[in-house]
């Protein structure tokens, strides 16, 4: 299925979901979808880095915060205008604050993308479990910035008040997920686009052998600074509607741990070599933790991902996609010779 065939029948199927869940009329379906469709950007986002290049990174909950603190400093911004330009050009930046979330989304992919960029330029020379703990040092030098930052709300947190309603569709939850929708499309659509092209199979070399790469020529580095870019960008993306979302966004929210973990273990469950996996992952995982979080308590969301990836990392280590993969290539198949019919191994 060629990519613009791909987006079209993916925008036909967002619209069913949408469709599916204002039948119900229930603002916590699309609460909890809105949720989902964040993780299945996050975890997409990780995999074009972590599964495509093979570069595990533990920095996520950075990149998501810095899409979320650009919407938060946009708006102090747009509220401050007054006090911050002189009178005469306040009337025409009035005119284009407070900016539009769509806006916002771009802004902050724009931001956190350049923090990639920067990042990979800085760790890429590491390899291992030492590229993975300088992208949580990043993150915990980041945390720290924002506690410090009062202008953000500092440890205080900040207060961002979304409309009531939107014109057209009314109810600002449903515009919020439609939004993530549209974003989750979008990654997923660039995700397969990666995995099909030259590019795709750049990264492939990086990680099944990048020294083998290295000597045949490939440009590893530019490949890597390219896949940190994107990763982050997408990050930063599904991190720009979050204070909306919530309401208050403090530090401990935005670099929450279940974004970091959850990022990793969605990926890895789902399986890291197909755009497919990142994509199971999130919606099983997310909507497991979904319904504990209604039913017990949202204090089991992080044990119902360590459990589920303890069981998948014994059970099925290369994820979902990757167990019907297996189970594919050594079903056996039917082949007709001559005039009789024979079972054969699959090769």
């Amino acid at each position: 299925m060629r990519t613009p065939v791909f987006f079209l029948v993916a925008l036909v199927v967002g619209a069913a979901i949408y469709t599916f869940a204002h039948f119900f009329r229930s603002d916590y379906l699309f609460f909890a979808g809105y949720v989902v469709l964040q993780f299945v950007v996050l975890a997409t986002a990780w995999n074009i880095l972590g599964g495509y290049c093979g570069y595990v990174n533990f920095g996520s909950a950075a990149f998501f915060a810095l899409g979320a603190y650009s919407t938060v400093t946009l708006h102090k911004i747009g509220l401050g205008i007054d006090r911050l330009v002189p009178e005469a050009i306040a009337p025409a930046l009035h005119a284009i604050f407070p900016l539009s979330i769509p806006v916002l989304i771009v802004i902050g992919g724009a931001v956190s993308g350049i923090v990639g960029f920067g990042m990979g330029y800085l760790t890429l020379r590491l390899r291992g479990a030492f590229f993975a703990i300088a992208t949580l040092a990043l993150a915990v030098v980041l945390q720290t910035l924002i506690v410090n930052w009062d202008y953000v709300g500092g440890s205080r947190g900040a207060y961002v008040i979304r409309p009531a309603s939107v014109p057209i569709i009314g109810n600002y939850i449903e515009y919020l997920f439609l939004l993530m929708m549209g974003l989750a499309i979008i990654a997923l659509t660039t995700a397969r686009m990666i995995e099909r092209s030259q590019l795709g199979y750049g990264f492939a070399t990086i990680r099944d052998d990048e020294l083998a790469a290295e000597a045949c020529g490939v440009p590893t580095l530019r490949l890597k600074l390219i896949a940190t870019t994107l990763s982050g960008a997408f990050m930063g993306m599904a991190g720009a509607p979050f204070p909306y979302y919530i309401g208050y966004l403090q530090p401990s929210s935005a670099f929450g741990l279940e974004y970091a973990v959850n990022s990793i273990a969605m990926p890895m469950i789902g399986g890291t070599t197909s755009w497919v996996g990142p994509l199971i992952g999130a919606i099983l995982l997310g909507s497991l933790q979904q319904i504990a979080t209604v039913t017990i308590s949202s204090a089991l969301n992080l044990l119902v991902v360590g459990l589920l990836l303890v069981a998948f990392v014994i059970v099925a280590p290369n994820g979902i996609v990757g167990l019907v993969q297996e189970y594919i290539r050594h079903k056996p198949v039917d082949e007709i010779v001559g005039r009789r019919r024979v079972k054969i191994e699959a090769s």
